[in-house]
């Protein structure tokens, strides 16, 4: 017992001083909120990292109950082949959209802006689900210490409220307090993982017996075996949101290169191509973005190898296939119960944790929705600390009402979660395929639309799959929730709420989500773009309405908007070249003459005054 409790304190202590601190000298450098390579590691991969926890189980449970689990490498390549092709797009694309917005920057640039704003609206669909499924698999893993998996379902939603509602408050407190906390705690999950692992192949080599079957085993045809083979790999696909995640957030990273590349670009110039590739804040992202490339398949792998070999999954002896492994690999080392239950609290906190990635985006997507004329223009509000709190409180609310609906239940929740994302992967490879096709020559512009194309042909089979793969279970209601939200997507753009003029879209972005540089001038052309497409379709509905009621003899003349501002090339609206240069929505701004005297005092009250 002892010696458990001396090797937690020690990795405690080690993960502790190897997180991340925000000084106030980097919040006066680089502006409140701005993160670092540590950080952004634990903010932008903490939902991708702590699948491990839920992915495989939801994967083996797809099997098991068909005798087909000894065919689970089949999905674990599968998986791991996905992972590499998706994470290497994103990578590449951090080069190219490198001060944010992901795949909905790529859609308005390359494709059409109604699909960006498909992507907009399919992406906060996904994050809320991120949330709800984080937070109730936590609950999980907080029953199985008690071997309480099967509770009635208002305990499990009380406690995933709960959940919720602790990386909500931590959320709005900012990202350099909460990546600090998140950070310490991944690295208390990476060591006693490790001893974990240690203790399983342990109790392998002594010949620890499996767990009995409990449950009738069906055997299904050749078409049933196939089918349940998709299923259980669409189910291990469910955490690639964190690729999108930190395309989305690259805004909130620090610009500057981190200590590896600063230390490669001094003594090892020979390799200046990979220090470049990881250089700047692109670099950062790049980073973590790496880890996405193997994590999934290795992790998975790892845990579906004990799963089969212990004959343990999600809801044997009452526990969930993480909480069943962590038991008999914590047991071969003296005093293991402390490490279990402390492994299992800890994997609460995570998955709790979790929910910050799809926090931190709904921040980086609702102010730009608000921008285009999506949202409501009340949702942006910024505190000092640089979060968009309103947004962040809106996405907490929606997901807790989504855990009653599911009444706590993580496999109710999880037909609905990572299926949206996938579609933003595919616009994401068609745009770099364009891109390419614009700009490069000979073998790389063959090599790269075919390796772009390929990204996005995959991404749509996988988005396909997921829907295929997951309909005995709810799969086939994403098809009218998909639907629903990109008709109720352009009904409020068309609506009044939708409407930005120059002077609206200038005081969004400069002065209420207070945000200037490359990232304003990119957002202030896309809200242009998006207004050019609101004012095309919103007179084709117009004049639709017209002549469907003129067939009944009823006649009113059609009021239209006067046209909108042309939003113009995008390089020249970004000012890559000039970043000092002025808004390109100033020259459309009022300018008052000057009077004598000197200008008049401002007297308008400002936005906490009303």
């Amino acid at each position: 017992m002892f010696f458990s409790i001396a090797l937690l304190i020690v990795i405690v202590f080690v993960a502790l001083r190897i997180s991340p601190r925000e000084s106030e000298e980097d919040a006066n450098i680089h502006g409140a909120g701005q993160i670092g390579l540590l950080a952004a590691l634990a903010l932008f991969g903490v939902d991708y990292f702590t699948s491990y926890f839920y992915a495989t189980g939801e994967m083996m449970s797809a099997l098991h109950p068909y005798g087909l689990q000894q065919y689970a490498f089949i999905a674990v390549l599968v998986i791991a082949f996905a992972n590499l092709i998706f994470g290497a797009l994103y990578m590449y694309s951090l080069g190219i959209f490198n001060e944010g917005g992901g795949s909905y920057t790529a859609a308005m640039r390359y494709l059409a802006p109604g699909l960006s704003l498909v992507v907009a609206v399919v992406l906060i669909q996904d994050y809320i689900f991120t949330i709800v499924v984080s937070t109730l698999s936590g609950v999980d893993q907080l029953l199985s210490i008690t071997a309480s998996y099967n509770i009635i379902w208002i305990i499990r939603f009380g406690l995933g409220a709960a959940m919720a509602a602790v990386t909500w408050w931590l959320t709005i407190r900012g990202r350099g307090e909460s990546s600090r906390v998140v950070f310490t705690l991944l690295g208390v999950f990476v060591f006693l993982t490790v001893a974990m692992a240690i203790g399983l192949f342990i109790a392998k080599g002594k010949g620890i017996a499996a767990a009995p079957f409990t449950e009738q085993i069906s055997t299904p045809t050749l078409w049933q075996a196939a089918y349940h083979m998709l299923t259980a790999s669409m189910k291990g696909l469910v955490a690639l949101s964190g690729l999108e995640a930190m395309s989305n957030g690259i805004q909130f990273v620090i610009n500057e290169d981190f200590s590896l590349v600063k230390w490669g670009k001094k003594h090892m110039p020979k390799l200046n191509g990979l220090w470049n590739f990881y250089s700047g804040k692109s670099g950062i992202g790049r980073m973590v973005q790496t880890s996405f490339l193997f994590y999934g398949g290795f992790t998975t792998a790892f845990l579906a190898y004990f799963s089969i070999h212990f004959n343990v999954f999600d809801g044997t002896k009452g526990m969930s296939l993480v909480g069943n492994l962590a038991s008999i690999g914590f047991s071969q080392i003296p005093g293991g119960l402390i490490l279990f239950w402390a492994y299992q609290i800890l994997a609460v906190a995570l998955l709790a944790a979790a929910s910050m990635t799809a926090f931190q985006d709904l921040q980086a997507t609702a102010w730009r929705d608000v921008a285009i004329g999506e949202i409501p223009e009340i949702v942006v509000y910024r505190n000092p600390q640089g979060t968009f709190t309103r947004s962040v409180t809106a996405g907490f609310i929606v997901a807790v009402f989504i855990q009653l609906l599911v009444k706590g239940n993580t496999s109710a929740a999880v037909p609905y979660y990572g299926i949206g994302v996938f579609m933003p992967i595919m616009v994401m490879g068609f745009a770099i395929r364009k891109h390419i096709m614009q700009t490069a020559t000979g073998s790389a512009r063959f090599w790269g639309s075919f390796g772009a194309g390929f990204a996005a042909v995959l991404s749509g089979v996988v988005f396909v799959g997921q829907i295929v793969g997951k309909w005995s279970e709810g799969g086939w209601v994403v098809l009218i929730t998909f639907s629903i939200l990109v008709l109720a997507a352009n009904a409020l753009l068309i609506s009044p709420i939708g409407y930005r003029d120059p002077k609206t879209i200038h005081r969004i972005v400069r002065e209420k989500a207070r945000v200037e540089g490359s990232m304003a001038s990119i957002v202030e052309w896309q809200s242009l773009k998006m207004q050019e497409y609101r004012y095309s379709l919103r007179s084709r509905v117009l004049i639709f309405v017209t002549a469907f009621f003129d067939l009944f003899g009823v006649r009113r003349p059609v009021r239209f908007e006067p046209e909108p501002v042309v939003a113009g090339d995008y390089d020249h609206a970004l000012h890559s070249d000039d970043p000092d240069a002025p808004s390109l929505l100033a020259q459309y701004l009022p300018h008052p003459a000057p009077k004598v005297g000197g200008a008049p005092k401002e007297t308008a009250p400002g936005e906490e005054d009303l």
